[in-house]
């Protein structure tokens, strides 16, 4: 176990970490540095895996595997209860390691915390749901039946942002199936989504390599990703990131026929009817567009509304961001902290300036402080611009108007993403009609894109990836086996 100061982010020195396998802590061959966003001091020193450090992990995985598919599942259930238990004792200490190390603010950070505590419990149901199936035949005096089979090792891929709660769910789903699990956390997030899940597993007492964690520095993912997909023992890929890492490790994946479950970016559409309450929309957009300073892959990208209340709901929205604070992550008042990163800034001023340089107006935004970047708002953005086309991870949005309800479908649809959506409307008859017409994983009616309860099959279509969150995981990560047994005599043609 490690501990790390929590009075701000400028207090304490910068901690060294280890990583874990097979139940032990083990020394790195290296360290790197993990830096905070926001002060740009570094916040830890982290362990640098490489491929031997992989291998040495699924073989535990491997090892432990047997056994875990086994392990009856009030056992398993009783794992995930003491972890939960355990998040909510650490919750203030995890949720400023989170604010510390991504720039998450801590009213996000413990909002995260509360979130992996209220998942754990009900995922300790989940370890019932991997159940058999009695089926039909047509040959006498035989039992035929279905039953799931847990895959084996699952490497998992875990993102920086919303760090403790998605590494979490890529780690839950397939335990609960019966899996174990190697996690490789973000370069960007070491600690938050990675260290500290297998921080909590190990005081829980997960049985050793049911839960391993292999973190490693920028730029040296490649040689972990290696191992996985040279190695016998992973029979499944579990990604949360972003298009293009899937594309790769999808072609990769086909080509050693591994499973992959993908959980992706999105290019989500709020639309705005016009007999609804303008400000209560008002309200709704800046939630979903600017919650974790756009960071988060349900965030709202573009808002489709109706001509009628366009200028109206244009100068509110334009009025209620201005008045967000940014600042330092730590400061509870703070609303919009600090992008994770440089390169996610100059994203940002690149996109921006490509969408005025080809006609867009700037409405609000467009500048930024170190990596603190004000929430924007853009207008008359064509189509070729890659902001109106691309996820840009950052607090930015674009607002554009629509004559009916079926143009703002038509518009929404032009993305190839497709994994979250929202339609705002008085008549939620209206709403519920348009629903279905919207190629994404998720539409929510009167409610933001940034909506998810952790029972429901959330997941992406499209370029957003394949695969669900939550109970509906369980076909992802096992075998349908068919198994009849007939007492009769088979009459057979030769």
């Amino acid at each position: 176990m490690t501990d790390i100061d929590q009075s701000g982010s400028s207090a304490g020195a910068a901690r060294s970490y280890r990583w874990y396998a097979g139940g032990e802590w083990r020394d790195a061959p290296d360290v790197f540095d993990d830096f905070e966003p926001y002060t740009g001091k570094v916040f830890a020193h982290a362990p640098n895996c490489g491929p031997k450090e992989a291998k040495i992990a699924i073989q535990a995985a491997a090892e432990a595997f047997p056994a875990w598919a086994e392990t009856l599942p009030v056992e398993k259930a009783r794992l995930f209860f003491k972890a939960a238990e355990i998040v909510r004792r650490r919750r203030d200490e995890i949720a400023m390691i989170l604010a510390r190390e991504t720039g998450s603010t801590l009213p996000f950070s413990v909002f995260q915390m509360d979130l992996v505590a209220s998942t754990l419990e009900p995922a300790a149901n989940w370890v019932y749901l991997p159940k058999g199936e009695v089926l039909q035949t047509n040959l006498p005096r035989t039992h035929s039946i279905g039953i799931r089979r847990p895959l084996g090792v699952v490497a998992s891929f875990t993102p920086w942002n919303g760090a403790n709660i998605l590494s979490w769910r890529a780690v839950l789903n397939p335990l609960a199936a019966g899996c174990t699990v190697v996690v490789k956390p973000s370069e960007y997030a070491p600690i938050s989504a990675g260290v500290m899940v297998a921080e909590v597993a190990d005081e829980a007492g997960f049985p050793p390599g049911v839960i391993n964690v292999v973190p490693h520095a920028p730029g040296a993912a490649a040689g972990i990703a290696d191992e996985f997909f040279a190695s016998p023992e992973v029979r499944a890929i579990n990604l949360i990131g972003g298009v293009n890492t899937a594309r790769v490790l999808a072609e990769r994946a086909g080509r050693t026929l591994k499973r992959t479950v993908l959980e992706l970016g999105g290019y989500n559409p709020m639309l705005i009817l016009d007999d609804v309450d303008v400000d209560y929309a008002v309200r709704m957009a800046t939630f979903g567009s600017f919650f974790h300073q756009g960071q988060i892959c349900l965030n709202t990208r573009k808002i489709i509304i109706q001509r009628g209340i366009y200028e109206e709901f244009l100068e509110k929205f334009v009025a209620r961001t201005e008045t967000l604070p940014s600042g330092d992550p730590l400061d509870p008042r703070t609303i919009i902290g600090p992008l994770v990163h440089q390169g996610a800034v100059d994203l940002m001023d690149k996109r921006i300036a490509e969408a005025v340089a080809l006609g867009a107006t700037i409405r609000t935004g467009g500048t930024h402080d170190g990596l603190v970047y004000k929430p924007t708002i853009l207008t008359g953005v064509p189509y070729e611009a890659a902001v109106s086309n691309e996820e840009t991870f950052g607090p930015l949005v674009i607002v554009e108007p629509v004559d009916t309800p079926e143009d703002a479908v038509a518009v929404a649809n032009r993305v190839q993403y497709g994994l979250t959506s929202s339609i705002l409307a008085g008549d939620t008859y209206k709403a519920f009609e348009l629903a279905p017409k919207i190629l994404h994983g998720i539409v929510n009616v009167n409610s933001p894109t940034v909506n998810d309860e952790i029972h429901a099959p959330m997941g992406g279509v499209r370029d957003s990836g394949w695969g669900r969150t939550g109970p509906d995981s369980i076909a992802d990560f096992t075998d349908v086996i068919w198994i009849n047994a007939t007492t009769a005599e088979r009459q057979f043609p030769f």
